[in-house]
């Protein structure tokens, strides 16, 4: 019996929302969404219209909130506004002006918010994750109603006693690790895209073809941001005053198509243009972060376009990189809280090389050494936004990120994967302790790196 196998459903995975972090939009904005319902569920007399509403942020949400749009997310949850279905544009207007106040909808009475209802945290606070929020309901100085808050990267979260899931469901083919993995697709001589679907199946109660329509509808959304992003030029927002470079080199490339460099420059094109429309604030895909959503995109954008791959392969690489996410996310985390960069670009780019691998071999020995190929080159990789805005050297990163897992897929099927001395379970342990002895300047708190060493201009 496995204990713990890991149970999280692909498309909580991989999930549609506004940029530019899904730890600190994406997630906040589910957090004040739940503390929204919690509010209805008071009884109606326990709420009235002189009541308060108070959001206390901590950790990087307060060190970066800003930048990231903390606060606009916490505000659109309030408003009973979610990810998947957030308008972008109305989202980037909100707390444009301070000093407009916003109705909080409890049964039938309206409790106003505004950007003074946001308390930015400068203290040390007692909590077991990196990212937390304290959401409050005051009369006259006195606590109604309290829910703590966990954002752990990815747009997932948790709330501090909440009771686990009454559901029974459980996969059907449980593991924790790759070595696990393995030994089922061994022992039951099936593929990976089949454990991965029958898993999924088990799990949410999806049809086969429930699933391979929402794995389309996951690449369209990741594709149609990599379009945009590629006719945008407009300047991204934010005191940095970044433009985008994406136009450029896509550009650039189109009139290098015949030289042996431009399928790279073109997979960088594709990389920023996704990145440049998370950066802006627009719907993206978390894959298996916000901050790290162009590698993905970029290398899909890639496999179909000029490598003219299948539907169907198309989504048996989603399912092989939604693996190598599982395994991280289980064994040590992809948030940029807790493992820097080389939680979100080096998890991205572990994806991002299993999918290249997988679609290209169908072997999990290969898939599994270019995963650990591009987690081993991450490692140590620091968080530091400049200005707390995701955009130098976030949107690079992406890039590079993709480029690393393409050679990572050329080291693991050029040679002989078997000779691969490190396990991708051992190289997840080490990413787990790398972030754990990482200093907290360098996850995502803006207060060391390039974030200080270079100005803003």
């Amino acid at each position: 019996m496995i204990k713990n196998p890991i149970t999280t459903s692909i498309f909580d995975l991989f999930k549609i929302g506004p940029g530019p972090s899904s730890s600190h939009t994406i997630g906040p904005m589910k957090a004040s969404y739940d503390f929204l319902k919690e509010l209805n569920a008071l009884s109606a007399s326990q709420v009235n219209a002189s009541m308060q509403i108070r959001i206390h942020l901590y950790g990087s949400l307060s060190a970066t909130g800003k930048g990231h749009g903390t606060d606009r997310a916490v505000i659109a949850g309030l408003l009973g506004w979610t990810p998947e279905a957030c308008d972008p544009v109305l989202f980037s207007n909100l707390l444009k002006d301070i000093t407009e106040q916003y109705p909080v909808k409890v049964h039938e009475i309206e409790i106003p918010i505004s950007a003074e209802s946001i308390v930015f945290e400068k203290v040390k606070y007692d909590s077991p994750y990196a990212n937390t929020m304290v959401l409050k309901l005051i009369q006259d100085d006195i606590v109604v109603l309290q829910h703590e808050y966990y954002s752990v990267g990815g747009g997932f979260i948790y709330r501090k006693g909440q009771k686990v899931s009454a559901s029974t469901a459980t996969p059907q083919y449980p593991y924790t690790n790759m070595k696990e993995l393995k030994s089922l697709l061994q022992s039951h001589n099936l593929t990976l895209s089949e454990l991965m679907y029958a898993n999924e199946i088990a799990l949410t109660g999806a049809t086969r073809k429930e699933i391979d329509k929402k794995l389309d509808a996951i690449l369209d959304f990741m594709h149609k941001a990599v379009k945009r992003g590629l006719k945008d030029k407009r300047m991204l927002p934010g005191t940095i005053k970044l433009r985008r470079k994406a136009p450029l080199l896509y550009e650039k490339a189109k009139k290098l198509a015949l030289t042996s460099d431009s399928f790279l420059i073109f997979l960088n094109a594709y990389c920023l243009a996704a990145s440049e429309e998370n950066a802006a604030g627009n719907i993206v895909v978390t894959a298996p972060t916000s901050g790290a959503s162009g590698v993905i995109p970029g290398i899909t954008y890639l496999l179909k376009n000029h490598f003219h791959y299948s539907p169907n392969e198309m989504r048996e690489g989603m399912l092989a990189a939604a693996a190598v996410g599982f395994l991280v996310k289980h064994n040590a985390s992809i948030s940029g809280a807790e493992m820097g960069c080389m939680g979100e670009i080096g998890s991205a780019s572990a994806m991002a090389a299993a999918m290249l691998t997988y679609c290209a071999t169908k072997s999990i020995h290969a898939m599994e050494s270019a995963a650990e190929i591009a987690i081993e080159h991450h490692l140590g990789m620091t968080c530091d936004p400049i200005g707390g805005y995701v955009q130098i050297p976030c949107i690079e990163r992406n890039a590079m990120g993709a480029v690393k897992a393409y050679n990572a897929f050329l080291l693991a099927t050029a040679g002989d994967s078997s000779l691969q001395k490190i396990s991708l379970d051992s190289v997840i342990k080490v990413m787990k302790a790398t972030g754990r002895d990482m200093s907290k300047k360098y996850k995502e708190t803006s207060e060391a790196g390039l974030a200080l060493s270079a100005t803003e201009c």
